[in-house]
């Protein structure tokens, strides 16, 4: 098939599946990218015999487009799932670590006792949530904040308690800012079509088909690490792909399409994919339509922080930590906003004998300790495991993972400004977009966007559902 030459620039999973259905459907491409590795925020490493997840260190089972691009890659047999039947989350509040109530949807309650027990919210909590039961259908605006919706549904302390320290490791950002339609979309239908969400979850349940067999894991990884598809998407490329270890510098249009100026060279192409962060987007699409840099430059990003501390099982004179792990509200935070014990989560990533914390560090806290070493860092994380888990061992190794800039943003009106951003794509010829920007910041969104900007060069673009 000839569709012209082909230049993506941006390595991470996003350019990597757009230059993967490229290459199964013969058409060759060119990947510019400036940082040493391909991949972007998916790296794996083996620290001490522990598979430690730099970035992202699993994806939603019920996103299909991860699976999908795994079974194509021949990686089906290295898929574990979580350890569900372990899975409790705690929050701390009020210097307590108190236990996520069973049958929790996100902020959604589901089961009537676990909610009346809990001691995470108080009377007035379980109240307005027992009664948001009635709720009526109405009206609801273009949008708003993920705050302002849960508060209605349910009250400020669901918003402290329940939705902030849920979505924060998620997005690292402030349920004040972002878009519900665009972070919570399945719950502003729910609550579009039955007014009560807690009745809507329920509902929809009810109508989903019964699983067959032991109920699908929540959350899905390979178990060699996620590098594993990376390397696998990678070794498909042969020929057909080339890889420029450079920058991309500025983007010119002309009859035959763009030209974009790297370092040391500039490269043709009839094809042009930003599938970067969008703030690297932006400047790069100027040349092309200066209100599409404008619009792409106003997509915020958030900084984190990944810090993985290894210690001995034998240092915790038996008692080892209970749960997948913990969350941390930004009412009680200082540092971490959430931390996850690798070990119970995941199996086949932490031996016999070795425990291992994956705490996260996102938004505001995140920013002011970019500048700090790594081992203040680490320090910092330490000294909060235990004065929050109560963790005395002392940790065998730490390894601190920085990501300046790297979590998209959706604030509120993020739905309408991404509306003129495809619209204006849209016109230029030849100009695609992906990445998580867009319509999701998760691997399996950032797959199919990649997978869809394929289809659109190739064009059998098919435009498929965002789920």
């Amino acid at each position: 098939m000839s569709v012209g030459k082909v230049v993506i620039v941006g390595g991470g999973i996003s350019g990597l599946s757009t230059a993967y259905y490229l290459a199964k459907a013969g058409v060759r491409s060119t990947i510019i990218e400036s940082r040493p590795r391909l991949g972007g925020v998916i790296c794996t490493e083996h620290v001490d015999d522990c598979l430690i997840e730099a970035g992202p260190d699993s994806f939603l089972a019920a996103k299909p487009a991860a699976m999908d691009l795994i079974r194509e890659l021949g990686l089906a047999n290295e898929v574990i799932g979580s350890n569900d039947h372990k899975r409790v989350t705690f929050v701390r509040k009020n210097g307590r670590l108190v236990p996520l109530p069973d049958g929790l949807m996100m902020m959604v309650p589901t089961k009537i006792m676990p909610l009346v027990t809990t001691p995470l919210v108080g009377w007035g909590t379980k109240f307005r949530m027992g009664m948001e039961w009635f709720r009526a259908p109405k009206a609801k605006p273009d949008d708003q904040s993920v705050a302002e919706f849960v508060r209605e549904h349910y009250g400020t302390e669901a918003v402290d308690y329940l939705a902030e320290p849920l979505l924060s490791g998620i997005y690292g950002g402030d349920p004040a800012q972002l878009s519900v339609r665009s972070v919570l979309p399945r719950f502003v239908d729910l609550a579009t079509e039955y007014g009560s969400l807690t009745r809507g979850v329920l509902a929809s349940r009810a109508r989903a088909p019964k699983p067959q067999g032991a109920p699908a894991p929540l959350f899905r990884t390979l178990k060699g690490g996620l590098t594993q598809m990376v390397d696998a998407v990678t070794a498909t490329f042969g020929d057909q792909v080339d890889i420029l270890q450079t920058r991309a510098e500025a983007v010119e249009r002309n009859e035959s399409g763009f030209r974009i100026r790297t370092a040391a060279f500039w490269v043709e192409a009839q094809h042009l994919v930003l599938a970067c962060e969008a703030h690297s987007a932006a400047p790069l699409a100027a040349a092309c339509d200066p209100r599409l840099a404008e619009l792409l430059g106003e997509i915020g990003y958030g900084s984190s922080i990944t810090v993985a501390i290894g210690y001995d099982a034998a240092d915790f004179n038996g008692k080892p930590p209970v749960g997948f792990g913990f969350l941390v509200p930004r009412k009680e935070r200082r540092k971490l906003a959430a931390c996850t014990w690798i070990g119970t989560k995941f199996p086949f990533r932490v031996p016999e004998g070795k425990i291992v914390a994956r705490c996260f560090i996102g938004g505001a806290e995140a920013v002011s300790s970019l500048q700090q070493s790594d081992a203040a860092i680490a320090a910092e994380a330490a000294a909060e495991l235990r004065e929050i888990a109560g963790v005395q061992a002392t940790p065998k190794f730490s390894r601190v993972y920085k990501w300046p800039s790297a979590m998209a943003q959706y604030p509120v009106g993020h739905p309408k400004r991404l509306a003129e951003i495809e619209a204006r794509t849209a016109a230029i010829s030849g100009l695609h977009l992906a990445g998580n920007a867009y319509e999701g910041i998760g691997i399996p969104d950032c797959i199919r966007m990649g997978k869809r900007a394929a289809e659109k060069i190739l064009g059998n673009d098919r435009a498929p559902a965002r789920s």
